[in-house]
């Protein structure tokens, strides 16, 4: 340790209990550099919490995880975290019925896709050649370098998914509107590079959702960290390289800080630093005494005819998110919610699923403007999270707005902050931290 770590000092001070923030603890704390984490709210997770009510388990944003996230299977205090998958391929709703699509990574699964449900692949998202080369498709791009993808020209998601070479329909009734669950972009302004990116993880992985909840990562993360590094209800009133000012605990001295709080707050601690805009989403539960026939897969409406982008049966998904015997159906709304948002989203849900959906109960909506940064082009996903030395900031606007992009960004955080204390992290296995950006 280089420092002492006591109850009115640390090494690094670090504002915001975010996957980020907490990332950050850890990559510093096995560093050996002594580390107090300030939050705000009465619990860790930012914008990934997760209430219980009446036996139900209900995130506030619930963002859709892959498999192929690397940050999940390297970040410490995640080895405990369960992924529950969704079923291979997503449901697509257009002209009035559901369309199997999306699992086909090769064009060998899209053939043997269509020989085994000719009716599950076919207009308006196209018949058998046409699903073969999607599923091809996704199979290169799964193995693109990521280097290589950064390196393209970059412009919006949505011009540049209609040139890619792939038929209209497949375009209009898969990418679109998977790209806009994935992104929370309905308008697909998103840097084309981002998308693509995001694409190769679908192609590499399986959509998913932490067990029990988007909250269980963090409160992962927070567990794994020695006792009292973080502190909750903690509200800073003023932050300097040397020391933070709370309004619970007076002043705490610090050798370097870290901001790791959302866009919004980090600029009003650092006036100069870019606010991005945003993408508002808005999140429902509703409860039934039976769940829709769609089993654990996603469903995507394609002809963007109500408010609901994406919906799905989470007690299918993750059963743990539900009492047994109640069914826990979780919609997703992009952009500004319509006023009379259950009555519309429920219309809507009883159109997608195809079932009265009059005695569904809603559970909770939960609206956030400031949900996700906006990733226009051209976006640098390593944005620096170096201001000067002593003073850092890290969250998922300074990367991708991604659970990956949010741990990548501590990551990259606590790799800078030890390049300038001149602290070389122990690292039996022999691989250097990446370089700070």
């Amino acid at each position: 340790m280089i420092g002492a770590h006591t109850a009115d000092h640390a090494d690094v001070v670090i504002i915001g209990a975010g996957i980020a923030g907490l990332s950050a603890a850890h990559q510093l704390i096995s560093a050996g550099v002594g580390v107090s984490v300030l939050e705000a709210a009465t619990q860790v997770g930012g914008r990934m919490v997760t209430y219980d009510m009446d036996g139900f388990r209900l995130d506030h944003l619930g963002p859709l995880l892959s498999s192929a996230y690397p940050e999940l299977s390297t970040t410490p205090g995640l080895e405990g975290l369960v992924l529950r998958d969704f079923a291979p391929g997503v449901l697509v709703h257009s002209e009035g019925r559901q369309y199997r699509a999306g699992d086909v990574r090769s064009a060998r699964g899209a053939l043997r896709a269509v020989r085994s449900r000719p009716s599950a692949l076919r207009a308006p998202l196209g018949g058998a050649i046409e699903q073969a080369r999607l599923g091809a498709w996704l199979a290169r791009l799964a193995t693109t370098p990521e280097s290589r993808i950064l390196a393209r020209p970059d412009r919006t998601a949505a011009g540049a998914v209609s040139a890619r070479g792939l038929p209209s329909r497949v375009v209009g009734g898969f990418l679109h509107p998977l790209l806009s669950a994935l992104l929370h972009d309905p308008g697909l302004t998103t840097s084309s590079r981002i998308a693509d990116l995001t694409l190769r993880n679908y192609a590499r992985g399986r959509l998913c959702v932490p067990s029990g909840g988007s909250a269980t990562l963090p409160e992962l993360l927070a567990a794994a960290l020695p006792p009292g590094t973080v502190r909750t209800g903690v509200h800073v009133t003023a932050a300097d390289i040397t020391s933070v000012r709370t309004k619970e605990h007076g002043e705490l001295g610090c050798r370097s800080l870290l901001l790791a709080t959302g866009a919004g707050a980090a600029a009003e601690l650092l006036p100069g630093l870019r606010t991005p805009a945003f993408h508002p989403v808005t999140v429902l539960h509703h409860t039934a005494a039976e769940a829709p026939s769609t089993g654990a897969r996603l469903l995507l409406d394609a002809d963007r005819s109500g408010p609901v982008a994406h919906t799905a049966v989470m007690s299918e998904v993750d059963p743990s998110r539900a009492p047994h015997g109640r069914a826990l159906i979780t919609s997703t709304v992009l952009g500004p919610p319509p006023p009379d948002l259950d009555r519309s989203v429920r219309a809507h849900l009883a159109a997608l699923y195809g079932t009265p959906t009059d005695d569904w109960e809603l559970l909770a909506s939960h609206h956030d403007p400031e949900a996700v940064p906006a990733m226009p082009p051209p976006h640098d996903p390593s944005r620096p999270v170096r201001v000067l030395a002593g003073l850092y900031v890290c969250g998922d606007h300074r990367d991708t707005s991604t659970v990956q992009g949010a741990l990548r960004s501590g990551r990259r955080a606590a790799s800078a902050i030890l390049a300038d204390l001149g602290v070389r992290r122990p690292n039996p296995d022999g691989v250097g931290l990446p370089a700070a950006a």
